[in-house]
């Protein structure tokens, strides 16, 4: 045996080890077997017991038990464009109705193809392989397997045209604030087609959630914006009153010694933009903070390609984004989130009693003077 080598003796049995195993473990498996009819909040507890499958079931539980408990601040970052495949009708639009979502980072794509559906306009379901140069010559446009008509986009620019025409918006804006006003609209559009409960943003509008979107002018929307520019619009998009106005949110949330949460659906930049608000805080205002108390993310991507969206909680951690002492409580599941984000809306309005709003839409001038006052605090501190 070599003298620097360790050996490692195995006793099987032992005391020592059947406390050790029983230190790290958790439950014993020994599931019962899936039967018919079984509802998907149980089929997640009962079978979802390891691998991904374990970690989607921690995700639900820590948002049941600990995010919506005790009244927390929830954001949810929405990436890419998950809309067209209608998880904001079938998902979205209920955790917002049920209270359960409190303030949202989106992808401008999301909030625009969100807007289909608001106007009447139809989108299907397709397969993957299809044509892309009979597409392209019958004015058929695909995202993946979904389909529809190049007139819905048409259509919807010339909503967005139209709409931010009007002397409601002839003024400089935060993202919130813009989407505030387009959720008005389309939340009337809805009540007088019948089609309420369509679109995200008119749920928004009538919850009053903040919707920011960290790249405005990263969409068709923006595009439309920038048009309107152009002839001579008085609308102007100010993205630095959206880093004030959600780092109000998070601050008023923890300072008054409630929690916030974070809910992650894919990446990017609505990742980050979310998780900034922390080191906002901390470190460009000065003020005294921990981080995020609560981390979920579902995402397909890995953190040792450099990508943002595969950024780890702990990671995050070393960068004040999240609390260190909460770490434990940060689950990351690598699952697509159209497969995870129906098993976690069915899983919360199961187990989890709706929210009344918190409304945070209507208190961001409060919130953001706060901001202020606290700011002006330190910048005195560190003059002396």
């Amino acid at each position: 045996m070599h003298p620097h080598k360790p050996h490692y003796h195995r006793h099987a049995g032992t005391p020592e080890n059947k406390q050790f195993l029983q230190r790290i473990s958790r439950e014993r498996i020994d599931p019962r077997p899936v039967a018919a009819g079984i509802a998907a909040a149980d089929l997640i507890d009962t079978t979802f017991l390891s691998y991904n499958g374990g970690r989607l079931r921690e995700g639900c539980q820590l948002f049941v038990q600990k995010m919506l408990a005790n009244n927390g601040t929830v954001g949810l970052a929405l990436s890419g464009a998950l809309t067209p495949a209608g998880l904001g009708i079938s998902c979205l639009v209920p955790l917002v109705e049920a209270g359960f979502i409190d303030w949202i980072v989106s992808t401008g794509a999301n909030l625009y193809h969100d807007t289909h559906y608001a106007l009447g306009m139809d989108l299907y379901q397709a397969g993957p392989h299809l044509p892309d140069h009979e597409l392209r010559e019958n004015q058929v446009i695909r995202i993946y397997d979904i389909v529809f008509d190049y007139e819905n986009l048409l259509g919807t620019d010339q909503f967005f045209r139209k709409l931010c025409r009007g002397k409601d918006f002839q003024q400089t804006m935060g993202t919130a604030e813009f989407h505030h006003q387009v959720g008005k609209y389309l939340h009337e559009r809805e009540q007088q087609t019948g089609w309420g409960g369509k679109n995200l943003l008119a749920a928004c509008y009538r919850q009053g959630v903040p919707v920011f979107t960290s790249s405005p002018g990263d969409s068709s929307i923006g595009m439309n914006l920038a048009a309107l520019m152009l002839e001579g619009c008085q609308l102007r998009i100010d993205p630095l009153r959206d880093v004030n106005q959600s780092a109000a949110i998070v601050w008023d949330a923890k300072v008054h010694g409630g929690t916030s949460s974070v809910v992650i659906l894919g990446g990017g930049s609505p990742k980050n933009f979310m998780l900034q608000t922390e080191p906002q805080i901390q470190e460009v205002l000065g003020l005294t903070e921990a981080g995020h108390d609560y981390f979920l993310q579902f995402t397909d991507a890995r953190p040792d390609t450099g990508g943002l969206s595969g950024a780890t909680p702990s990671e995050a951690m070393t960068w004040g984004k999240v609390d260190p002492d909460k770490l434990p409580d940060s689950v990351t599941c690598y699952v697509d989130t159209t497969i995870a984000l129906p098993l976690l809306t069915a899983y919360a309005l199961t187990r989890a009693a709706q929210r009344p709003p918190k409304r945070l839409f209507d208190r961001l001038p409060e919130l953001t003077r706060r901001l202020e006052d606290g700011y002006a605090q330190t910048r005195a501190q560190r003059a002396e």
